[in-house]
């Protein structure tokens, strides 16, 4: 199985509400979307989200990886010499781990279609091919988060992730107002997005905790770089920290398992550039007794169907699950693939990802 043409597209899907953070504010998924073609008839999908205020990728950016400098190197590559393949990808770029992520996830695809199974079984796993993922509740007036946190109650969702880290008094009334209306139905996650400084993170946590509520974790309370500030929240609250934004790869993971500065990582795939490295940190994460999220950007059910294979293969480093990008949109523009159904994601038998077709995608040059 040979690789004969790589081409790039645009897939555009509403999001069901504003999705908001203290990095941004978004209205719909905008990525691009890889597919890679062979000799053989087979077509690898991979996906790419521009978040530019996280991994520094714009959708320029990303085209211009791929098509300019990654796509040269695979060209009549055989499928089947994964690793080198890999080796490629990473290599051809310092950072642009988004256009990394997309061409990676292609490629492992078609690598279990070559081998005619689902990729969690070609990445070692066999198990429950289901997940329970939680649900994002964007920051937003009191009022709103409330009746957002209400309707995912409603659709199943026993796991929010509640994003907070604008204004710590605020934040702590959304938390409580947030807790009061689904406590006892289901868990809450607090995600910053590295809006508080440390002091903040560790007062803020200790007034909910005087208060009663405890949240499953707090993720990412600091910037991304304070990895000293992310130890001294760490050190000093209850509620298990995890970093995000502060982990990328192997190396920086490694530190952060050094310095002791966070309970658990949460693993991206977009972060990561691709499934190698997330590979990787699963196994870091195991060997040191660290847990892992699974994660997502705003991505659809392509690149997310990807996160699930690896959570499912890496059940043993992978314990919570946030892959709520296919939730978030108004339509799942893919056929066949993993499927999302509120809070349940299943995995078929199919090859690879199993993906037969997506709709609404615009060619882009490339």
């Amino acid at each position: 199985m040979k690789i004969t043409d790589i081409r790039l597209h645009m897939l555009r899907v509403p999001l069901r509400t504003p999705f908001k953070t203290a990095l941004r504010t978004v209205e719909r998924v905008e990525d691009v979307v890889v597919t890679i073609h062979t000799d053989t008839g087979h077509v690898g999908h991979g996906e790419a989200a521009a978040t530019a205020v996280i991994t520094g990728d714009t959708h320029g950016a990303i085209v211009a990886a791929i098509a300019q400098v990654i796509a040269p190197r695979l060209l009549g590559q055989e499928v089947g010499d994964l690793n080198r393949l890999v080796r490629l990808v990473q290599t051809a770029l310092v950072r642009n781990t988004s256009a990394k992520a997309a061409v990676e996830i292609a490629l492992y695809d078609l690598f279990a279609q070559l081998h005619g199974a689902p990729l969690y079984r070609i990445l070692g796993g066999g198990g429950e091919p289901v997940l329970a993922t939680d649900l994002t509740i964007s920051v937003g007036d009191v009022d709103t988060m409330v009746a957002d946190a209400q309707a995912a109650l409603a659709r199943g969702f026993r796991a929010l992730k509640v994003k907070v880290g604008q204004d710590t008094a605020l934040d702590l009334e959304r938390i409580r107002a947030v807790h009061a209306a689904v406590e006892g139905r289901a868990t809450l996650r607090l995600d910053a997005n590295q809006g508080w400084t440390p002091k903040q993170a560790v007062q803020t946590m200790r007034r909910l905790e005087d208060a009663g509520i405890q949240p499953e974790l707090l993720e990412q309370p600091v910037p991304a770089h304070d990895l000293q500030g992310l130890k001294f929240v760490t050190d000093r609250v209850a509620v298990p920290v995890m970093a995000d934004e502060s982990v990328f790869g192997p190396v920086e993971l490694i530190e952060l398992i050094r310095m002791r500065a966070a309970d658990i990582v949460n693993i991206k795939l977009m972060k990561t550039g691709g499934l190698s490295n997330a590979i990787r940190l699963a196994d870091i994460a195991a060997l040191h007794g660290i847990d892992c999220m699974i994660g997502c950007m705003l991505e659809s059910s392509i690149s997310v169907a990807a996160a699930v294979h690896l959570a499912v293969a890496k059940a043993d480093a992978i314990t919570k699950v946030d892959l709520d990008g296919p939730s978030l949109c108004a339509y799942d523009p893919v056929e066949g693939g993993v499927q999302f159904d509120g809070p349940t994601i299943r995995i078929g038998d199919a090859p690879g990802l199993g993906i037969v077709s997506i709709r609404d995608l615009a060619p882009l040059p490339g």
